[in-house]
């Protein structure tokens, strides 16, 4: 059995955890740590310390209307991404633990594709500069 690393629960609820396939389970936010518990499989759980999180991106659409994931970004060991019922709830009990510069908005879809174009403008200036062996 896995033993839970927070000592007190602020706030318990139903998840998908899109760590791989989509997998359901609770999420719970306590003085320690998050943690995702999976439903079907007790082997299957996550746990990351307030001092491993580096930041919290949320993906916000319609101007803050709706939230659909949020991921929560480890100094160490990636990112992992989840969905819950209600997560402006569970926006609000992070942001207890993890400092409010550090959640942050996710780019949009126009924003990438912009950064993207940038990026192969810069490519092929110096690709005709001469600048880039290619």
């Amino acid at each position: 059995m896995v033993e839970s690393i927070n000592s007190k629960i602020d706030l318990a609820i139903e998840a998908t955890s899109y760590l791989g396939l989509g997998d359901y389970g609770k999420i719970m936010v306590g003085d320690k740590g998050f943690e995702f518990y999976n439903d079907r499989d007790i082997n299957k759980f996550i746990q990351i310390p307030w001092e491993e999180v580096d930041l919290v991106i949320a993906s916000v659409m319609f101007k803050g209307k709706w939230i659909p994931r949020y991921a929560i970004q480890t100094k160490h060991n990636g990112m992992y991404k989840f969905s819950s019922r209600n997560p402006k709830k569970v926006l609000r009990a992070v942001r207890v633990y993890v400092e409010p510069d550090h959640i942050v908005r996710s780019l949009t879809f126009f924003q990438v594709f912009r950064r993207n174009l940038k990026w192969l403008y810069g490519v092929a200036k110096k690709k005709l500069t001469g600048k880039i062996n290619v």
